[in-house]
């Protein structure tokens, strides 16, 4: 068959397969455009989950005529000139809106600050119509009707009306948190309408509208910078999280990407502090220098390469990690929430005179309904979230230890702690009062109560303390008697090399055997017997991908967890007073120690506010 060249029609159709997935890409591209242009509020109107409509109307600059008539025509951009080093704006391809035109019903309406008039322009499945006036306030409507009637195979592979729809909002949520000087709206006849007003440069306000309250409480702040690479954003606790990615926002220099390696530092980020399965809330915002950063990956541009991507790895694990050091060690208040759910009239049993709801129907907070809002005599000097101070006290934390040597026998009566000393409770994690159920420490705080889980406590602290002695010097290491030899291709042994110093410090002693292989002499003694084979050609994926190998490291902190958990105070320890007043002073000072080596929460605290909720008083 003849070499013949395409239509532009069908050209623009075979981009479209590209660029234009389904509506919620005609979203993502109109917005996106809106936002280069200078808008400050951009309003969404779909239909039948954006299949039969799409308007996306803003108060940017608008455009004139000449610039409409040319902004249909395929790679027409205002955006780049020569080069693709310095790109500042979402879109630079222009290839959108002759995509959307070649595949739908596309009709522009814009006017241009200053115009005495606005134009029109309508493109039906790649049939360019004629540039007419319009009547229009400044800046600019695009409506896409009929999405992929000219390539009805397309359509076919559409999901439902409430699954297209749900992704659509899902492309706003993840702009808006991008922008908040801008005010979104998404309405229509598919949905409920969402408004997400300016929030100014008030990212976390943003967040929370979009997130909920429930991420503004439980969130860490992060500000980290290395090499001309800055790190913003906002995680969450890591008792606060999902079991799914879906909460994971990213940008880099405000456009929102899913990259598989800022993910993945996330992840490790979060190792130890999740457990498997369970994925942290986080809201990462990059900003680097345009030319250390390639966005012309993919037509979507949802993907990047990085010119340095272990740079940006090391820098989101050591920024998060970080934060979760200094702030780390609180529980999420969803947990005191739940607490209070448990006690809601109408689940518990029947008493003799009538249920819980019947005895309490009179009262108004049951009345009204429990919101898990704090009174207004709450005071920020015993929130929850508030920063541990670096106080000690008692005799358990004086000693240092990290262990509990000194645990009562069982035969010992150590239930009430009622000799704690008043001024205790001004501690964040308050004054021992009792153990139940000889597991449970109940302590008071200055306007309310903490129950901590003694054995996921002592769990952290011993794991802390085991990690801390580890990583303070050279792992030991136990030599082989006859080295492994491990066939590498040359270029691994090439990249594992530069390596080997930081693997000897973690007790992996290995050196070159030839130009395609390297020799494991030594092995880290904690980890016992192992496939050395196995763990070397892990290592060198790693760097491969990543440039660094983290998961010798990886291997060892699961093996100080385990200890951890099997050293730590069981459950069905009887505690003195001391004891368990000593373990709360370690917790505030002990990194993490708000959840255990699994994740699980190591305590919650319920507010006196909330206390005096459950029984209807305030």
């Amino acid at each position: 068959m003849a070499v013949k060249q395409l239509s532009e029609t069908l050209i623009n159709q075979i981009a479209a397969g590209e660029v234009i997935e389904r509506p919620a890409s005609v979203v993502k591209e109109l917005v996106e455009n809106a936002l280069d242009a200078g808008a400050t509020r951009i309003e969404i109107a779909t239909a039948a989950g954006g299949k039969s409509l799409v308007r996306v109307s803003d108060n940017g600059r608008g455009m004139h005529g000449e610039d409409l008539a040319l902004a249909i025509q395929r790679h027409c951009t205002s955006k780049i000139s020569t080069t693709l080093d310095d790109i500042a704006t979402l879109g630079f391809r222009g290839e959108a809106l002759p995509s959307i035109g070649s595949v739908a019903k596309l009709r522009i309406q814009s006017r241009a600050h200053g115009d005495d008039s606005g134009f029109e322009i309508q493109v039906n499945g790649g049939k360019v119509g004629p540039l007419r006036p319009s009547a229009m306030n400044a800046g600019t409507v695009v409506e896409v009707r009929d999405i992929f009637f000219a390539t009805p195979a397309r359509l076919k592979f559409l999901k439902s009306d409430r699954a297209e729809s749900g992704a659509i909002t899902e492309i706003v949520k993840r702009i808006a948190i991008a922008f908040p000087a801008v005010g979104f709206v998404l309405s229509g006849t598919d949905r409920t309408t969402l408004d997400y007003p300016a929030t100014g440069e008030n990212q976390l306000a943003r967040i929370g509208q979009i997130l909920g309250r429930e991420f503004e409480e439980n969130t860490i702040s992060i500000d980290a910078e290395r090499d001309g690479v800055r790190l913003t954003g906002h995680t969450g606790v890591p008792t606060f999280n999902r079991a799914n990615s879906l909460r994971q926002f990213v940008y880099v220099n405000g456009r929102p990407v899913l990259d598989k390696l800022i993910l993945s530092a996330l992840r490790a980020a979060y190792a130890d502090t999740i457990p498997r399965g369970r994925y942290p809330i986080a809201v990462l915002v990059i900003a680097i220098d345009p030319a250390l950063v390639d966005i012309n990956v993919h037509p979507a541009k949802a993907d990047v390469r990085f010119r340095d991507p272990g740079l940006l790895r090391g820098l989101i694990i050591g920024a998060i990690r970080e934060a979760l050091t200094r702030q780390g060690d609180r529980a999420a208040t969803t947990g005191g929430r739940d607490l209070v759910d448990a006690f809601r009239p109408g689940i518990g049993p029947s008493t003799g005179s009538g249920t819980v709801s019947q005895l309490h129907e009179g009262s108004a907070a049951y009345r009204n309904g429990y919101s898990g809002v704090p009174s207004q005599n709450h005071h920020p000097a015993s929130s929850p979230f508030r920063p541990l101070e670096s106080r000690q006290s008692g005799a358990f934390a004086e000693s240092g230890q990290s262990d509990l040597s000194g645990i009562a026998s069982p035969a010992g009566r150590a239930i009430l702690a009622t000799q704690a000393d008043e001024s205790d409770t001004e501690f964040p994690l308050g004054a021992a009062r009792a153990q139940l159920h000889e597991n449970y420490i109940v302590a008071q705080t200055v306007d309310g109560l903490v129950i901590v889980d003694q054995h996921a406590a002592h769990e952290r602290l011993v794991y802390e303390s085991l990690k801390q002695s580890l990583h303070a010097r050279q792992v030991p290491s136990q030599a082989l008697l006859i080295p492994e030899i491990v066939d590498l291709p040359e270029e691994d042994c090439d990249r594992l090399m530069p390596h080997t110093e930081a693997l000897q410090a973690l007790g992996l002693g290995l050196e070159r055997f030839g130009p395609g292989a390297v020799a494991i002499r030594e092995t880290p003694a904690i980890l016992g017997e192992i496939d050395g084979a196995g763990l070397v050609r892990q290592l060198v994926d790693e760097i491969a991908e990543w440039g660094e190998a983290s998961g010798l490291a990886e291997r060892i902190d699961y093996v100080a967890a385990t200890m951890a958990c099997h050293g730590s105070v069981r459950s069905g320890r009887r505690l003195t007073a001391e004891e368990m007043n000593g373990l709360l002073r370690r917790m505030e000072t002990t990194p993490g120690s708000g959840q255990c080596n699994h994740g699980r929460p190591t305590y919650i605290e319920l507010k006196l506010s909330d206390i005096e909720r459950l029984f209807g008083r305030s």
